[in-house]
């Protein structure tokens, strides 16, 4: 049997705890929290006890303020120790979260003109046609991948035309026509909010609220909603399906 690889187990344990910082110092600040509680009030007694004994050192029923604290203070010290450093495992939990998210939005935001440049020189190389002609081959990869049969079709009032969603990957019935209508609303509201959310979008067209949809959105500096479709067929070869992709998808941290 072979010795264990400590140097290997120590970067995994590092790795691991780098991974979820966040959370552990989470955690910890707020398991601190209920300790230090928990040890206020099994210190009360002890505290109450010296005050008594000084009250009768003084010869006194009432301590001054200054007076009471000296007496009591020692018994404090544990639950005063463990409130100090889970109030310093909170704040630096929340830092480094703060410092992810920036760091996610950064990338994104990378991510987000790469895509852009990427596609605008498509467009110059081999023309609109062409790049159009992509897009239908994406989209027709995306319902293949994604097929209809193994999916829930949202009902709506919008419309009898199956359509697909590529961000949240959503089947649903809708028709062009209250689609744009959609979009027109959503780009008069970002010129008078300048913002609006994914899931004020998903509103306008009959969608449920998804768990990143107020996280994500856009913002008037970027442009207008602009939105692209495609008309596929769905996996049985004979159903209409119009997938519906995004000049500029939605952003993170589109409000900052």
């Amino acid at each position: 049997m072979g010795k264990p690889n400590l140097h290997g187990i120590i970067q995994m344990i590092k790795g691991v705890l780098f991974k979820h910082s966040s959370e552990i110092l989470t955690g910890a600040g707020i398991a601190g929290m209920v300790t230090t509680t928990v040890l206020a009030v099994k210190a009360t007694p002890a505290a109450m006890k010296q005050i008594q004994n000084r009250k009768s050192e003084m010869e006194t029923d009432k301590l001054p303020a200054i007076e009471t604290v000296k007496a009591a203070w020692k018994c404090y010290v544990p639950a005063t120790v463990t409130g100090v450093l889970s109030t310093v495992c909170l704040i630096g939990g929340c830092t480094v979260s703060n410092r992810r998210n920036a760091a996610l939005a950064t990338a994104y935001g990378l991510s987000e003109t790469a895509l852009k440049e990427y596609r605008d020189k498509v467009v110059e190389v081999v023309g609109e046609k062409k790049e159009q002609t992509i897009r239908d081959e994406v989209a027709k990869e995306k319902i293949a991948k994604n097929p209809v049969s193994n999916r829930e079709i949202v009902m709506t009032d919008n419309g009898g035309t199956l359509c697909f969603d590529d961000v949240s990957g959503r089947y649903f019935y809708s028709d062009i026509e209250q689609l744009r209508k959609a979009e027109n609303n959503i780009n008069r509201r970002l010129r008078d909010e300048m913002t609006v959310s994914l899931n004020e979008f998903y509103d306008e067209i009959g969608l449920g609220h998804i768990g990143v949809g107020d996280d994500l959105g856009w913002c008037m500096d970027k442009g207008y909603l602009e939105l692209y479709f495609s008309a596929q067929l769905a996996e049985d070869g004979r159903t209409p399906c119009l997938v519906m992709s995004y000049s500029v998808v939605p952003e993170y941290d589109y409000r900052r």
